[in-house]
């Protein structure tokens, strides 16, 4: 019949904004991480994700050719901003041990401020896949600056304990896992037990009050990494 649109892509949702967004990809990715780190990656569906959205299944389409990029598309979130953040550490003249604390204590705020963990997406098998080599890719070169720098303390302080900060750092999604949620104490006690497993013995709060001015500069004006309220939160003790 004449003048009778079909729904497609694009269409108006059917029922009103019920997910965090502001944008219709956003709305997607927060309904999948939901599913996929409570139901399950395999046994939730692009139909229950437009679902748990309120759109039509073709509407999410139009966002995401398939299952498999949405969760590519979350997993590049975990790693996307510590990533961009060690870039610009490299870049910088700080010491190596308020560098790796910088980092260390980006990373592990940001997984564990985040709504869901996704980090627990880590494991599922459909990442040994080829489809995931790129983001296996992009999380070893995260794994490798973290190591870099960690050679640098540890080779200052004599110990070799390099491959340790990363994992330590990644133990907080399984704090995430097996509690709920991480402690709120987590994003700066686990980078100070990363100078202490690197043979950095002293006070820490010299390091995370360097820490925190280096996070504060870099999240200067047209900053994308979203450092500032890291840098300015300071735990008292370190007053």
């Amino acid at each position: 019949m004449a003048g009778v649109m079909q729904p497609g892509p694009g269409r108006p949702r059917h029922e009103a904004r019920r997910r965090r967004g502001t944008t219709p990809r956003a709305e997607i990715l927060d309904a999948a991480a939901e599913l996929f780190t409570t139901r399950g990656y395999a046994s939730t569906s692009t139909r229950a994700i437009a679902d748990a959205v309120g759109i039509r299944q073709a509407s999410l389409y139009h966002h995401f050719g398939a299952k498999d990029d949405i969760l590519d598309a979350l997993l590049s979130e975990t790693i996307s901003a510590p990533l961009d953040l060690a870039a610009l550490l490299d870049r910088t003249e700080e010491p190596p041990e308020v560098r790796l604390y910088a980092l260390a204590w980006f990373d592990v705020r940001q997984l564990c401020a985040a709504r869901w963990n996704l980090g627990a997406l880590y494991l599922l098998p459909e990442l040994r896949s080829e489809r995931f080599a790129q983001f296996r890719l992009r999380r070893a070169e995260l794994r490798e600056r973290y190591e870099r720098l960690a050679a640098e303390v540890a080779t200052a302080w004599a110990v070799d304990a390099h491959t340790l900060p990363f994992r330590l750092v990644e133990s907080v999604i399984n704090i995430r896992s097996d509690r709920g949620a991480a402690p709120d104490e987590a994003d700066h006690l686990i980078p100070d037990t990363v100078l202490r497993m690197l043979g950095r013995n002293l006070d820490p709060a010299p390091v995370r009050l360097a820490a925190a001015d280096l996070l504060d500069r870099l999240a200067g004006p047209g900053s994308e990494l979203g450092v500032a309220e890291f840098a300015r939160d300071v735990p008292p003790d370190a007053e």
